[in-house]
């Protein structure tokens, strides 16, 4: 079975920073693309960041570029969301998931609480 699992969440202060990590399991990255989405209380799931195995070749939403990037370690089967600068406006669920051979693959979210 594909399992992803997301955690690093928290409770922040505006400006600051945190580090999810997306653990994969049951799926080589070969082939693949993970991405980072976020859904915010009475909002829907945005997509907000990209990462494709085989080049590295990244995607940022407007919304987090500048602040958000994007790492994957292949050895270890996870990706990284290093988030900087953050704000209110980026307290949501964030999630993990994974495309490859047409297949979509989510796991559980962590919670990200930006306070002001």
């Amino acid at each position: 079975d594909v399992q992803l699992q997301a955690s690093g969440g928290g409770l922040v202060q505006a400006g600051g920073s945190l580090r999810l990590s997306c653990a994969v399991s049951g799926l080589t990255f070969g082939n693949s693309a993970i991405a980072w989405f976020r859904q915010a209380p009475g909002k829907e799931r945005e997509g907000i960041a990209c990462i494709v195995s085989d080049n590295d070749d990244t995607v940022y939403s407007d919304s987090v570029k500048g602040r958000f990037t994007i790492a994957s370690d292949n050895a270890k089967n996870t990706v990284y969301l290093q988030m900087n600068s953050l704000k209110p406006e980026d307290t949501a669920v964030y999630y993990c998931n994974a495309i490859r051979s047409g297949n979509d693959y989510w796991g559980m979210g962590t919670l990200v609480t930006v306070s002001s």
